[in-house]
């Protein structure tokens, strides 16, 4: 069982990779956007869940003054990412340039933000949280990513 750190990363690698995939279609591949756009949304919107009911807490928790800003920034990206750069994904018309171009938005944003976590966040919950508490949010954030992709 991944701990929470490798769990989140897991994440991260899979929706990178989606992307990738998404930005690297043509205007004509309409069938393929829709289909990559709804697992990224779908992926994202799980991972955002488990990373804010549970991961983040104990991040900002394990020490307030130093995680707070950090914590902070993360849950705004969360913010834009699902109420903002999705929604005008899916509202653009899939075989035209603004969807390559939203595509490729999101695509930076995502991972800015995974960079983020994985350069900052993460080296930080390493140093505040023990191993212990890594695998057992590891655990919980499994079983509740189970829970959300059965829904």
């Amino acid at each position: 069982m991944p701990n929470a750190i490798e769990l989140l990363e897991q994440d991260h690698s899979a929706v990178r990779k989606l992307l990738k995939d998404l930005t690297e279609t043509t205007n004509r591949a309409e069938k393929t956007r829709q289909e990559l756009l709804s697992k990224i949304k779908n992926e994202l919107q799980i991972h955002t869940q488990i990373e804010e009911e549970i991961f983040y807490p104990a991040f900002r928790n394990a020490d307030r003054k130093k995680h707070g800003e950090l914590y902070h920034e993360a849950m705004e990206e969360h913010r834009i990412v699902e109420k903002m750069v999705v929604p005008d994904t899916e509202g653009s018309k899939v075989k035209s340039d603004e969807f390559a171009g939203r595509a490729k938005v999101l695509k930076e944003l995502v991972e800015h933000h995974a960079k983020d976590e994985e350069e900052e966040m993460f080296p930080m919950a390493r140093k505040v949280l023990s191993a212990k508490q890594l695998e057992e949010l590891g655990a919980r954030m499994a079983a509740r990513k189970k829970e959300l992709q059965k829904k």
